[in-house]
């Protein structure tokens, strides 16, 4: 019985099997590290005098709790693991290579032919400037700088560590959709307004921001993406989220029309616009990238799955 039970959670190497690696990942980032880092976290922005709302204030102290959390477990892995931190698809020479750029200009390009779309439907209406003056130039670079948070500190999250080791316990298309219905829960749960069709958009862009982690090899082109892709929603178009619209937008925008075309409260993300749209990436990503695996120092595939 007692071998039983140690086969279950320890490999032939007497190692901790992936899974249950990829399970205390999770569990640590999301029950203990991020409850410990709440109350911090309210410290700062009061101190700060950053008012409560959709603000890039507010989204990027609390991307940058999500990147502490997943940072440290990382870090903890990789010293058990025997590896570098930077190993789990985000090696820092790949940085500012050719999939993160291509990523950024994928997130404008979808999230702004969805707002075409929109427009040309009646769905949207451009009244103007939300902000003016210097003010415009502020809120860019802080949204920037909210979004690199978002982009940067998820991706590690949910496709750093936690996609790989799913990937070598699993395979790689069940750890991915393990991954894609963790990362759609966590947003239905957490944030007002969520609906089935916005789960359907997250799960879908998760498993293609995994994809391109197969294809690519690393992580860079979703963390471009997802920077590029939130930033053109939250201030370039000043996209409703969660009932509420982002604080210092670029464009004063007026959603009008079914929920179906405008998103509703969860705004373009959550529009049915939104799946031409990833199609064309899937298909995007399939048609510009060889399949080169991922920045594993064992290639993981099918074939590394645990089997002992």
């Amino acid at each position: 019985m007692a071998n039983a039970i140690a086969r279950l959670f320890f490999g032939a190497d007497r190692r901790l099997r992936f899974f249950w690696r990829a399970a205390i990942f999770y569990a640590a980032a999301t029950w203990i590290i991020t409850p410990l880092l709440a109350g911090p976290s309210e410290a700062i922005a009061a101190a700060l005098h950053i008012p409560p709302g959709l603000t890039a204030g507010i989204i990027a102290i609390s991307e940058i709790g999500t990147f502490i959390a997943a940072l440290a477990l990382t870090a903890a892995f990789a010293f058990y693991e025997r590896r570098r931190i930077d190993d789990y698809g985000m090696r820092l020479d790949r940085m500012l290579r050719l999939p993160t750029l291509e990523g950024a200009a994928a997130g404008v390009i979808s999230a702004g032919l969805v707002a075409l779309g929109m427009i040309a439907l009646g769905g949207m209406q451009v009244k103007g400037l939300a902000s003016s003056g210097g003010s415009i130039g502020f809120f860019a670079f802080w949204w920037l700088f909210a979004n690199i948070c978002i982009g940067v500190a998820e991706e590690m999250f949910y496709r750093g560590y936690f996609l790989q080791a799913l990937w070598r316990s699993l395979g790689f298309w069940p750890g991915a959709i393990l991954v894609a219905l963790v990362f759609a829960a966590d947003h239905y749960f957490y944030k007002p307004g969520e609906n089935i069709w916005d789960v359907i958009t997250l799960v879908s862009l998760s498993l293609m921001m995994s994809y391109s982690v197969l294809r690519t090899g690393t992580l860079w082109f979703a963390v471009g993406f997802h920077i590029a892709f939130d930033y053109m929603q939250l201030f370039v178009i000043g996209t409703p989220n969660g009932s509420q619209f982002p604080v210092g937008r670029l464009l004063d925008v007026r959603f009008d029309g079914p929920w179906w075309l405008t998103g509703g409260v969860l705004g373009t993300e959550a529009s049915f616009l939104m799946y031409p749209a990833i199609a064309l990436l899937w298909l995007f990503v399939w048609w510009r990238y060889r399949p080169v695996g991922q920045d594993f120092a064992a290639r993981p595939n099918s074939a590394l799955a645990e089997n002992a």
